[in-house]
């Protein structure tokens, strides 16, 4: 698998808090909204692209069971909204309101 990632995906990612693994998540996230609002899907879809690999990466370390959890479904979730029929009824204000106290976390508590 190629990252877009490298470092992070090296270890890096390893030594981060899920608080600082969920606000980056969150900033791709983020930039896929925009470029999406702006009507630049190719730079959408690449921002997204590396949401889920951020997404992957916490997924692959993660040893407790309800943030597994939480994670799988969030990546269901996000890929039905940037590709599938929107089935859970996903909305960019729904996405910035989840990702938000991550970020807050994040930035008051690292």
């Amino acid at each position: 698998m190629t990252y877009q990632h490298k470092s992070l995906a090296a270890g890096r990612w390893a030594q981060l808090s899920f608080l600082e693994q969920m606000a980056n998540i969150a900033s791709e996230v983020e930039r896929a909204l925009n470029w999406q609002a702006k009507g630049n899907a190719s730079y959408s879809v690449k921002a997204f692209e590396r949401s889920l690999e951020l997404v992957d990466l916490t997924i692959k370390q993660l040893k407790t069971f309800s943030r597994l959890k939480e994670l799988t479904r969030l990546r269901e979730a996000l890929v039905d909204y940037f590709f599938g029929t929107n089935q859970f009824k996903s909305t960019d204000a729904l996405w910035r309101s989840y990702f938000l106290p991550f970020v807050y976390a994040a930035r008051r508590f690292t």
